[in-house]
C-alpha cells in the first residue's frame, strides 16, 4: 500500500443526533500515542491498517477457503443490514460500520522467550500492546497467550487488527531428551528477516518510520506470518513431538510461526454457521461463547476444520507428509462486560458446562445449546438493564436536546437524570479481546480429540510476562478508562463538573 501526505489519525465523531459543538480529540492514553511524533513519519494506525491488509491478501492466497470464507461473512453482513435498518443506523452512528470490513485477528504461536520479545517490538512499530494473559493449560493445550491490540478509541476505529500470540511452554514437555531436542531446534532458527529487525531498531531509534520505510517495513514483516512447506525437523522427530502434543510440533517444526488463522467478524455468526457446508466448508460443531442473543455480549466464536497441508522433512527429497494447523475462523463481537458482568457470564457458562458433563462436541452440540439458552435467561438481554445493573461498559454522547439545554437553569445534572431526559445517549462499548475457555475450544477443536490435556494448574502469567518484557495490559481497566473519557467530554461538554 502506498502511504501520502501527513498521516495524523483523527477520531470520528459521536451519533448524528449528539455530535459536540466542537471536535473531541482524545489524548493519547499512557501505553502508547495514537498520532504521528513527527510529521514525516507515518501513524502507527495506518501502518496496521496497511499490515492487516496485506496479511488478508497474503492468506487468502496461502488459504483459499478463507476468501470463500470472507465473501460469505460479507454476503451474511449485508443481508443483516438490510433487514435491520436500525442496526444499520447504529452501527453508522457509532463508528462500527465503517471498520467492519476492516476488523481481522490473527493468530501466531511461538517458541522461545526471544521470538515473543521480538514480536512484542514489531507489533509496537504498529502501536499494538499486549493486552490481557490466557492460560489454556486447562485445555489440555500447552501455551499461555496475550492479544496485541490497539488500546484507544481513536485508534481502534482506523484499524482493530488484533493478533492472539501464543508462547510454547517447553517446561511442560515431560520427556527430558524431547523437551531438549525442541529447545535445540528454536535455538538455530530466526523468524525475522535482517531488514524487520532493522526498521524495527530504526523505529524505535527515531520514533516512526516514514513511508518508504513503513511500505519496507509490511513486507518484512508479512516473512515471520508466512507459510513453509519445508519443515526442520525430519519425519521422526516430527512424529515424535506430535506424539506428546500437536501444537508442539507445530510450534517447533518448522522456519517460522506461520499465522493460523485470521478472523473475520460478522453480525450474524449462527447463519454463517449454517451456510458454511453449502459453500464446501465444514464447520465445527458448537459456536464458542455466550448463546444467541437479542444484545450480543463478549465474543462468539466458530471456524473450519484445519487443513492437510503437504510437507517436505529434512530427510525427504520433496513433500511426502503432511501437517494441519492452519484454519479458518469467524466471530462476532458484542458489549465488553465489567467485572460483575464477567462474573456472571463465568458463573452461568459452568453451570451450562456443568450440566453438559462432557467437552463440547457434535454428539452433544444440540444439548449444549440447549443448556446455554437455559442458563443464560438470567442474564439481562437488552442495553438499558445491562446499563442500570453494572454489567456492561458504555460510551456516552451528548445529544441535539443536551446542547440546546445546557444553559438552562433547572436542566438535569446527575447521569441517570441526562439519560431519562434524553440529553445523553449511551452505545455499548465493543469487545476487543477473547475468552479463554473459547480459545482453548478453537485450539482443541482443531488439534483432535487426542490432544493431551493434563497441564491443568500450570498456570505461570510472571514467567510469561518476564518472557514478553514487560507486563501485560489489564483489558477491563482499558473499558473503564474509554468509558470515564466519554463522560469527562459530555461533563465539559454540558458544562458540568462531573458525572
Amino acid at each position: 500500500m502506498k502511504f501520502r501526505g501527513n498521516f495524523v489519525c483523527q477520531p470520528r465523531a459521536g451519533p448524528a443526533e449528539s455530535r459536540p459543538t466542537r471536535p473531541f480529540t482524545p489524548r493519547p492514553s499512557a501505553t502508547g500515542s495514537l498520532f504521528m511524533s513527527n510529521q514525516h513519519f507515518v501513524s502507527p494506525d495506518l501502518i496496521r491498517q496497511g499490515f492487516s491488509r496485506a496479511m488478508s491478501d497474503m492468506y487468502r492466497e496461502e488459504v483459499p477457503l478463507y476468501g470463500a470464507l470472507m465473501e460469505l461473512v460479507a454476503e451474511v453482513n449485508a443481508q443483516v443490514l438490510e433487514r435491520q435498518p436500525a442496526l444499520a443506523r447504529h452501527l453508522q452512528s457509532s463508528g462500527e460500520l465503517q471498520r467492519l470490513d476492516l476488523e481481522r485477528h490473527g493468530a501466531i504461536r511461538v517458541g522461545s522467550a526471544a521470538e515473543l520479545a521480538t514480536l512484542a517490538r514489531l507489533f509496537a512499530v504498529m502501536g499494538m500492546q499486549p493486552v490481557g494473559y490466557y492460560d489454556l493449560t486447562p485445555a489440555g493445550v500447552p501455551v499461555h497467550s496475550t492479544a496485541f491490540r490497539a488500546v484507544h478509541e481513536a485508534a481502534l476505529q482506523v484499524s482493530p487488527f488484533r493478533v492472539f500470540t501464543s508462547l510454547l511452554r517447553l517446561e511442560l514437555i515431560d520427556n527430558p531428551e524431547l523437551r531438549s531436542f525442541a529447545e535445540q531446534v528454536l535455538a538455530r532458527r530466526q523468524i525475522f528477516t535482517p531488514q524487520v529487525l532493522e526498521l524495527i531498531q530504526q523505529a524505535e531509534a527515531a520514533g516512526g518510520l516514514d513511508a518508504e520505510d513503513a511500505e519496507r517495513f509490511i513486507r518484512q514483516a508479512l516473512e515471520t506470518f508466512r507459510w513453509h512447506h519445508h519443515a526442520t525437523v525430519t519425519a521422526a522427530q516430527y512424529a515424535s513431538l506430535s506424539a506428546q502434543h500437536r501444537l508442539i510440533a507445530d510450534v517447533v517444526a518448522f522456519k517460522g510461526p506461520h499465522i493460523n488463522h485470521l478472523t473475520p467478524r460478522t453480525l450474524d455468526i449462527d447463519e454463517v454457521q449454517r451456510l458454511m457446508p453449502a459453500r464446501g466448508i465444514t464447520p465445527k460443531a458448537v459456536i464458542e461463547g455466550p448463546p444467541r442473543r437479542e444484545c450480543p455480549i463478549l465474543l462468539r466464536q466458530t471456524s473450519f476444520k484445519a487443513l492437510e497441508e503437504s510437507v517436505a522433512f529434512t530427510d525427504q527429497a520433496q513433500s511426502q507428509g503432511s501437517h494441519s494447523a492452519r484454519f479458518g475462523e469467524i466471530e462476532q463481537r458484542g458489549a465488553a462486560l465489567t467485572p460483575k458482568g464477567r462474573e456472571l457470564y463465568d458463573r452461568l457458562l459452568n453451570a451450562a458446562r456443568d450440566a453438559l458433563g462432557d467437552f463440547p462436541n457434535e454428539a452433544n452440540a444440540q444439548r449444549y445449546n440447549q443448556l446455554m439458552q437455559e442458563h443464560f435467561r438470567e442474564f439481562p438481554d437488552s442495553h438499558p438493564a445491562m446499563r442500570e445493573q453494572g454489567l456492561a461498559y458504555f460510551r456516552y454522547f451528548v445529544s441535539e436536546t443536551g446542547l440546546a439545554a445546557r444553559n438552562q437553569p433547572q436542566r438535569p445534572t446527575t447521569l441517570a437524570a441526562l439519560l431519562a431526559a434524553g440529553h445523553l445517549s449511551a452505545e455499548p462499548l465493543v469487545y476487543e479481546d477473547f475468552l479463554p475457555v473459547s480459545a482453548a475450544g478453537i485450539f482443541q477443536s482443531n488439534l483432535g480429540d487426542d490432544s493431551q490435556s493434563h497441564y491443568a494448574g500450570q498456570s505461570n502469567r510472571q514467567a510469561f510476562e518476564a518472557a514478553l518484557g514487560r507486563p501485560t495490559l489489564d483489558e477491563l481497566q482499558l473499558y473503564a478508562q474509554t468509558q470515564q473519557r466519554s463522560l469527562e467530554h459530555c461533563a465539559a461538554t454540558l458544562g458540568l463538573p462531573a458525572l
